[in-house]
């Protein structure tokens, strides 16, 4: 075995390293997602140790020569990849040195694979962050699309997943634009504690060596410096907290698609899924299953579990750095590559949906959507509001035993439970009265719902 083909490490052991313990211990066969975020960090790294002249000019030069040729051989997939030096970071070092020679041994000055690995995961994420804002910008846009044309589409409200009160389709689906909004504003202030710069803390302790860890900071567009050596090395919280933003994401997205499979089961009938997001069965001919909202509600369990895994994987661990830490690295990839997938292809099928408007109208005239209306007629009419609550549901149980709805009995009948109930009353209990009586900020009358989706066409275009 040369020199060169030795671990890092090798120098200090008796014996090489098992082959289970190998296989065991190695993190390349995921955490070479992480390969041009460590060259990016890598040729930063480099520029500072020549600006410190702690490298010569000759050495940067041949680093960043021999950098470039590695990023072009990961892009092209010409990197050969060896289980044998464990992860991201020695493969590359070893593939440099083998292009540049000692340059490429030089590189490593002043750092450690402890402050270069949180390094790049930062890097990783702030990119996904970028591409996933992006993703739930998409997904706002669709959304509001299919709402701005369903502000006087009437659909029953629901509590308990009972019929509740009538709101427009628009006013529900704004409902998701809000939860989305959030969850943007999340994992935008979640950026601002990614965007810290861990190099330059080594191990644990920082380095003898007259760095700048601000330039390099300015270099990878950081907005500063970890200052703590020991807290940049080992602490997590950063993709912790990235982790609870997806499983929000996630969880309001898994809400959605509940209700998307039920709206699209003949019991509903309100909506009907575009084919493409969609599966027959491999025994009954007549269905068509809603796969994609199902495999979102699924995913979401996923994207919880890693974020109890990374909680877990950070609770008993002592300062500073700790091999536990490696595996933070497969579900904090995971989750990134489950969100994106799930926000690109949800932003396409809300573009798919066919909105049954009769049905929804009919299941809306069902259960006595408009008794709080009729409650509150009689309120404003100088009744108590809880003898009103009681007026009503004696007059909604005597519309049950005739099996008619409220508006359907006659004035005679309606007066039995108030003698304030007047001719006026029909107006107050139709679902288009109901709508418009909820004129105000965040009701669903369709004025308002019409301003919120005027509001949030202006906050997608800011």
């Amino acid at each position: 075995m040369t020199m060169q083909d030795k671990q890092a490490w090798s120098g200090r052991f008796n014996e090489p390293v098992a082959e289970l313990v190998k296989r065991y211990t190695a993190s390349v066969e995921f955490d070479n997602r992480l390969a041009l975020f460590d060259i990016q960090g890598s040729l930063a790294h480099a520029q500072m140790l020549a600006a410190c002249n702690i490298i010569s000019t000759q050495d940067l030069n041949d680093i960043s020569r021999g950098l470039a040729q590695i990023e072009n051989e990961i892009i092209s997939g010409d990197f050969v990849w060896l289980l044998d030096l464990e992860d991201v970071h020695l493969n590359i070092e070893k593939r440099l040195t083998a292009l540049v020679g000692d340059a490429g041994k030089r590189l490593h000055t002043g750092r450690s694979r402890n402050d270069q690995v949180a390094t790049d995961v930062r890097l990783y994420l702030r990119h996904a962050i970028d591409e996933l804002r992006g993703l739930i910008h998409a997904l706002q846009t669709a959304i509001v699309d299919l709402a701005s044309h369903h502000t006087h589409t009437i659909m029953p409200g629901f509590t308990h997943l009972q019929v509740a009160q009538p709101v427009s389709f628009a006013h529900h689906l704004m409902a998701y634009f809000e939860m989305l909004k959030r969850d943007a504003e999340r994992i935008v202030d979640c950026r601002k504690r990614v965007n810290r710069l861990p190099l330059g803390a080594a191990a644990l302790a920082g380095t003898s060596y007259p760095i700048k860890r601000e330039y390099v900071a300015e270099l990878l567009d950081f907005d500063g410096v970890c200052e703590n050596s020991l807290d940049a090395v080992s602490d997590r919280d950063f993709a912790i907290e990235f982790t609870a933003a997806a499983a929000l994401i996630m969880t309001h997205l898994s809400r959605l698609s509940e209700e998307l499979i039920l709206w699209m089961s003949p019991r509903f009938g309100f909506i009907d899924i575009a084919d493409r997001f969609c599966t027959g069965s491999s025994i009954m001919p007549q269905k068509k299953n809603p796969d994609v909202p199902e495999l979102v509600r699924g995913k979401t369990g996923r994207v919880n579990g890693h974020l109890v895994a990374l909680l877990t994987l950070m609770k008993g661990q002592p300062l500073a750095y700790n091999k536990d830490n490696q595996e933070d690295k497969e579900p904090l990839i995971d989750t990134v590559d489950t969100l994106t997938q799930t926000l690109r292809i949800y932003a396409d099928m809300m573009g798919g949906i066919t909105v049954k408007q009769e049905a929804m109208r009919s299941a809306a005239l069902q259960g006595y959507a408009t008794a709080t209306d009729l409650a509150d007629y009689l309120v404003k009419k100088g009744l108590p509001f809880r003898d009103a609550h009681e007026a009503v549901a004696l007059a909604v149980r005597f519309a049950e035993q005739r099996g008619c709805d409220l508006s359907d009995l006659k004035l005679e009948e309606l007066q039995q439970f108030s003698l304030l109930i007047a001719d006026d009353v029909y107006t107050v209990l139709t679902l288009e009265g109901s709508l418009a009586s909820r004129n105000h900020i965040g009701g669903t009358a369709p004025q308002q719902v019409e301003a919120a989706i005027a509001r949030a066409r202006k906050y997608l275009q800011g």
